[in-house]
This record gives structure tokens, C-alpha cells and sequence, in this order.
């Protein structure tokens, strides 16, 4: 073995589970176990000469009136959800687009979630609305209790600002209502035994009249219980209105139907693998596997658009729209009402095309140069009825701004977009900087990351670093302004790397597919070598090295801890799987089965290769260790951060645990539950790895 890497032979098995009666969420005991354990890092970690002033400061990036508000566009309004000191649960607002350009604009409010909160004895998390074209009067409004995945649908009347009476209403469940009509609306839910896919989620989508009960709504389509989940969608486009079924059936293949009048359906022809979606006219698909149609061959990560009715009708003449390069991919398309965006990555680096339909092709023009270590967000301003776009500007250590351009020109680049909103600094950033370097993984491949430093940092293999990372889905880890992380690490001092490694979309599905099933550990050795060149940098030294992940990123730092455990000097486990023997059982996770394999066939040969929790060695020194994760998680199960926990608690290990009750699958519900766990994260990395502002590490 190297580096410390335990052995998959020594693990222990399902049977022999020591600590299987975690996994019950919210039993007595359990709950006794959660609140004890956490209690005890409380106590420790809070104990910190600053952290009262940590947390304060994290509260108040998190709470500021500065916060550009994202707006959203419907009719004549536009809408927002906010949150701050006085609004801890949040408001559903909205003002017009004058106003929205003002400094301070004049919001109404339309829904008070602490209010309704208040009333109903319930902490609601906001989850979304959906507005009823033509008038916007009407709103399905969706709230979770306490930010798990599972939530409640109901309806409300935004003019007199009330429920509506024995309007529609859909149970706590996952799913979810979409608006057909007036009187009509899709629902996919929990209807009963039989009706949840393996998943957990819907395999039936029915539509419900309104005036009947939930239980005599018709079936529109029904999946398999192997699916992850089935949907129905009404595409209200005026002149381009159509009935879509979507069945998912694994994550990475889908089919799309169109259904009639009479309730037929058609499906769209075209790969299960491929990502389809309809605007309008046009059918794009994002292909994830090569495809040939009529001999011309079509890579891997290109975009595909042809005319969705004769698409229908057997037309196979697609336009070429993106086609990726050994250092490009797509990494989101939007679309105006005459126009396509392209936002593609060059080396992890953002630059905007405009392709617009012509009589002899597609034109396409440049939006963007190409980007410095920054990222471009678009989204359509309506993408109906105008051809503006927001772009929202990210960078590392420069606040966001959001800014409309108008892409009809000939030359959009020409036209300047227009600034309308810009945040000031929430934590100071003026005396670092922010790179991009590559490092070398143990099969040769070059691996990007970024790296936020000091200007003036001195190579000695001393400073505080905290290393994060994703890898997994396709999900790309961009240039982002991140206040939290900002106050809590990089202004005291603190480096901070953010890894792109396989697993990820950075490079386009080939990127992604590189880290699935049983090249998983490909994903892990990127990380690995990413650490490894931090330190050959000089930049720090495993004694002074932290990394942190959360979700697929907890299954990630899971394994720096139980294979690389001398590479780091402490370790932040967030809302992780770790028993990748269990995951396939507990919640969502018959769901990922596409991205990890199946732990009850043979693939558990290779799963448990990279499982965290049969990885764990009693004769193996570990790194101090912090897990966290949320009693209501409901997609990754808190039983995978509770039992590795107990598991190295056991053993005499260096960990700690703590569970926020409310947060679904993220930090809290709230601000102030957001601040207080981000702070007992920084206090624990700052104990462990040396105080940014120069103070040393804990022996």
C-alpha cells in the first residue's frame, strides 16, 4: 500500500454492520446519538478566541441588503426571492422593471414565508412558483418543510395576495404540479403503493381537472420502478403550445414524448442519451455519446438543432451548433426568441457565441471575447417575446455584476452590455490573486485547478490551503464570488485551490465519463495529484493542507481520508455518501447507479474500491475530520455521515460530527444555521491547519 491506502480486503461487510440503526432518521435514539455528537464539536470548535466574530462576519455577507437580488421576468413584473437579518426565512417579491433598475427598488411583497411560518407552526423553505400565462394571476407556490427535497404544492393568487380557495393542492411528497391550464395542471406525487420509482421519486405523471379530487386525476403516463422519475410539462409558448411527457431512466438517459389532444404520445427519435429540449421552432439535442445520422458522424458534447415538427416528421438535416475540441465543451445554451447563446469553456475559461438561424445556415457571432479566470452566467430576459439576456459576471475575488445585452444585432459583440446591477465587496479580497495551473494525475492527464493566494505569498510550504472539489455528474466547478468562503478563509489569508478534475463537466461528457464505475478513482487520483502539486509548489505541505466536500464531493474527500490520509492535515466531510455498499438502498440513491454502478451485482468488485466506510482502517493515523450533514436531508441519507462517524469515534479517531436538524441536502434553512455551521467549519480548519492571519497549527 501507499500513502497510507487501506486495503478493500480488510473491510467490513453490510452483514456485520455495527452501526446500521443510524440510518433510521428520526428515531429517539438516533436523534439522542445526533444531538450528543454534535454538542461535543459544538463546544470544542465554538470555543475559538474568534469565533464568535467568524460567525458574525459570515452572517452579515449572508444577510447584506448589498446582495445583487437575481431577478426573474414574468409579465410585467419582476420577481425575486430574498432573504436577509430581518427575513430569515425569506420573501417572495416583486416590483416592475423600472423600478428593478433603481438602487432601491420599490418591492412588494407577496408572500412572507416567516409570516405563513409563524402561523402554521411550520419551518417552510421556499422551493419555487410557477406563474399561469396570460395574466400571471395565478401561482403554484412549492414549499418544503424544513429544505428537504420533498415538498407541498399550493395555489395562490398573487393580486389579492391570498391562497385560493380549494384551489389545487398537492400532499408533501417529492414531485410536483405544472400549470396546463386554468382549470388543469400535470401532477407527478406519491399516489400510493406502487407509484415511487426505486428512486424515490414519481413514476407516474397524471392530470388533474380542477374541482376533483387528487385521486381521480387521469393517468397520463406511467414508467418502471427501475426509472428515476417521470414528469409531465406544458410548454405555453404562445403559438408553439405542446403537452410533453419526460421520463428519465437513469440519469444520464432520458426520452422525450409529445403528447396530443387525444392523449396520444409520440417520442421524440433521437438517443436515450441525448439531452433534449424544445423551444418554439427548434429542437436541440446535447449529445453525450457519438451519433451518426444519415453518414455524418457527430462527436461526443456537440449541439445539435433542427426543426422540431419535421424532427416529428423524419427530417434529419441538424445543424452543427457547438462542436467540442480537445480544449472545449458546452457548458449551457439559452435561448431568446430568435437567437441561441452558446456559453463554451475554453479550458475552463468562458466565452459567449450567438448563432441565429439563417436562410443558409445558422450565423454565428461573437458575444465575448474569451474570459480571464472569471465565469459568464446567461439567462433569456423572456425568452418569448424579447432577445435580451441577462449575463451575471463571476470571478473569484471580484463581486458579481449583472448586466442585459440585446443579441439581435448582427454584431452583438459591437453592442456594450448594459450594467445594471453591481454588488461591492463582501469580504477583502485585494490582496490576494487568482491563477489557474495544471497537475499532473497518475495516468498522465493534465488537470486544471484555480488557485486564490496571496500576492505576496512566500513559497515556504506554510500556508493554510483548503483544496475543494466536485467531480462527479458532469458538474463543471466555475469562477464564482463565494462571500462565505471569502470571509471565512481567504480574507484573514488563507489560500484557497478549487480542483476541475474528471468526474466533472469541464471538458464536456468525455471529461465526465472518464470517472464513471470502475475508472472512479480516476476522479480521486486528479484530486490527489492536485494536492500533491500544491505542495511540490511550495504553496503548502500536507501539515498545513485541508480539503472539503460535500455530496458527491463527501464521497470525494471521503476517500482523501481512508487512500491519501497523509496528503492532508484536516478533512471536511459534507452531506457525503460514504457507505457505497448501502447508497443504492437509503433515499435517492438508486438514482446514481449510471454514475457509481449497482453494489448488488458484481460491480460491488470495484465499488468497494472507493466506498469510504469499508475503506476505514482502526491501524491507519487519520487527519482531524469534521462530517457534517442535516436530519432533513432527504437525498443523501444522514446515516452515511452518522456511521462513518460512530465508525472512526470507535476506533479512537480524531473526528468530529455535527448535524443541522433543518437544511435538506445543504448547510441550513436559515442564514443564521448557514453562518453558525460555516463557522464551525472555518474554526475547525483554522485549529488544524494554522490561522491564516499567521497563527500556527495545532501539533
Amino acid at each position: 500500500m501507499t500513502e497510507g491506502k487501506a486495503d478493500p480486503a480488510t473491510e467490513s461487510t453490510a452483514e456485520t454492520d455495527p452501526y446500521r440503526w443510524l440510518e433510521e432518521v428520526e428515531g429517539d435514539r438516533q436523534l439522542d446519538w445526533a444531538r450528543a455528537r454534535s454538542k461535543e464539536a459544538e463546544t470544542e470548535l465554538a470555543a475559538a478566541e474568534d469565533f464568535a466574530e467568524l460567525e458574525r462576519g459570515i452572517r452579515e455577507v449572508l444577510d447584506s441588503d448589498a446582495r445583487i437580488p437575481i431577478p426573474s421576468q414574468v409579465g410585467d413584473h419582476i420577481y425575486n426571492f430574498w432573504r436577509d437579518a430581518d427575513n430569515e426565512r425569506g420573501l417572495w417579491r416583486r416590483t416592475t422593471p423600472d423600478g428593478y433598475r433603481l438602487d432601491n427598488p420599490p418591492w412588494e411583497t407577496v408572500l412572507d414565508l416567516d409570516a405563513l411560518g409563524s402561523a402554521e407552526g411550520q419551518p417552510w423553505v421556499w422551493h419555487g412558483a410557477q406563474l399561469l400565462r396570460p395574466d400571471y394571476r395565478l401561482a403554484l407556490v412549492d414549499l418544503s418543510r424544513g429544505g428537504s427535497d420533498a415538498d407541498v404544492t399550493r395555489e395562490f393568487d398573487v393580486q389579492t395576495l391570498e391562497w385560493v380557495s380549494d384551489g389545487f393542492e398537492r400532499p408533501e411528497s417529492k414531485g410536483g404540479l405544472g400549470w396546463v391550464d386554468r382549470d388543469a395542471v400535470f401532477v407527478s406525487t406519491d399516489f400510493g403503493p406502487g407509484s415511487m420509482t426505486d428512486s424515490g421519486y414519481p413514476r407516474l405523471v397524471k392530470l388533474w381537472r380542477r374541482g376533483t379530487p387528487l385521486a381521480d386525476a387521469s393517468q397520463v403516463y406511467a414508467g418502471e420502478a427501475s426509472d428515476v422519475v417521470v414528469a409531465g410539462q406544458h410548454d405555453d409558448s404562445p403559438g408553439f403550445e405542446r403537452d410533453f411527457v419526460l421520463r428519465e431512466i437513469a440519469f444520464y438517459r432520458g426520452e422525450l414524448y409529445v403528447r396530443a389532444a387525444d392523449g396520444a404520445l409520440t417520442k421524440v427519435d433521437a438517443p436515450d442519451s441525448a439531452e433534449k429540449s424544445v423551444h418554439r421552432r427548434w429542437l436541440t439535442l446535447l449529445l453525450r455519446d457519438p451519433w451518426t445520422v444519415a453518414e455524418t458522424p457527430y462527436p461526443a458534447g456537440a449541439l445539435l438543432v433542427v426543426e422540431f415538427d419535421g424532427f416529428l416528421h423524419g427530417e434529419r438535416r441538424l445543424a452543427l451548433a457547438f462542436e467540442p475540441s480537445e480544449h472545449s465543451s458546452l457548458e449551457a445554451f439559452a435561448w431568446t426568441k430568435h437567437h441561441l447563446v452558446l456559453t463554451i469553456l475554453e479550458d475552463v475559461k468562458t466565452r459567449l457565441e450567438v448563432l441565429t438561424p439563417s436562410g443558409d445556415g445558422w450565423r454565428r457571432t461573437q458575444l465575448t471575447s474569451e474570459a480571464a479566470i472569471a465565469s459568464l452566467d446567461v439567462r433569456a430576459v423572456d425568452s418569448d417575446e424579447t432577445d435580451t439576456v441577462w449575463l451575471t459576471a463571476h470571478d473569484f475575488l471580484q463581486p458579481p455584476t449583472l448586466s442585459v445585452a440585446d443579441v439581435s444585432g448582427d454584431q452583438p459583440a459591437a453592442t456594450a452590455p448594459e450594467r445594471v446591477k453591481a454588488m461591492p465587496a463582501l469580504f477583502d479580497g485585494r490582496s490576494h490573486v487568482a491563477e489557474q495551473h495544471f497537475a499532473k494525475s497518475d495516468d498522465g492527464t493534465r488537470v486544471p485547478y484555480f488557485l486564490i493566494r496571496p500576492r505576496d505569498l512566500a513559497l515556504d510550504g506554510t500556508a493554510p490551503t483548503l483544496l475543494r472539489g466536485y467531480g462527479g455528474f458532469e458538474v463543471s466547478e466555475m469562477p464564482a464570488y463565494d462571500p462565505v468562503t471569502g470571509k471565512g478563509w481567504v480574507e484573514p489569508g488563507g489560500v484557497y485551490a478549487v480542483a476541475n478534475i474528471r468526474g466533472g463537466g469541464e471538458y464536456g461528457p468525455r471529461w465526465h465519463q472518464a470517472a464513471l464505475r470502475e475508472n472512479r478513482h480516476r476522479a480521486y487520483e486528479d484530486f490527489a495529484a492536485v494536492a500533491r502539486d500544491l505542495c511540490d509548489r511550495g504553496v503548502t505541505s500536507p501539515a498545513h493542507l485541508g480539503c472539503m466536500g460535500g455530496s458527491n464531493g463527501g464521497l470525494l474527500v471521503g476517500n482523501m481520508l481512508t487512500r491519501w490520509p497523509r496528503l492532508f492535515g484536516a478533512i471536511v466531510v459534507a452531506v457525503p455518501l460514504l457507505d457505497m455498499r448501502r447508497y443504492s438502498r437509503l433515499l435517492a440513491g438508486a438514482s446514481w447507479m449510471a454514475e457509481y454502478g449497482d453494489p448488488d451485482t458484481d460491480d460491488w468488485e470495484f465499488i468497494r474500491t472507493f466506498s469510504p466506510y469499508h475503506l476505514f482502517d482502526a491501524e491507519v493515523d487519520y487527519p482531524p475530520t469534521l462530517i457534517w450533514t442535516t436530519t432533513r436531508d432527504d437525498r443523501v441519507h444522514p446515516g452515511h455521515a452518522r456511521k462513518m462517524a460512530a465508525l472512526m469515534s470507535a476506533a479512537g479517531k480524531d473526528v468530529r460530527y455535527f448535524e443541522n436538524t433543518e437544511g435538506g441536502h445543504g448547510a441550513g434553512s436559515t442564514n443564521a444555521q448557514v453562518a453558525h455551521l460555516y463557522a464551525l467549519t472555518f474554526a475547525f480548519l483554522r485549529k488544524y491547519l494554522g490561522d491564516p492571519a499567521g497563527q500556527s497549527a495545532t501539533p
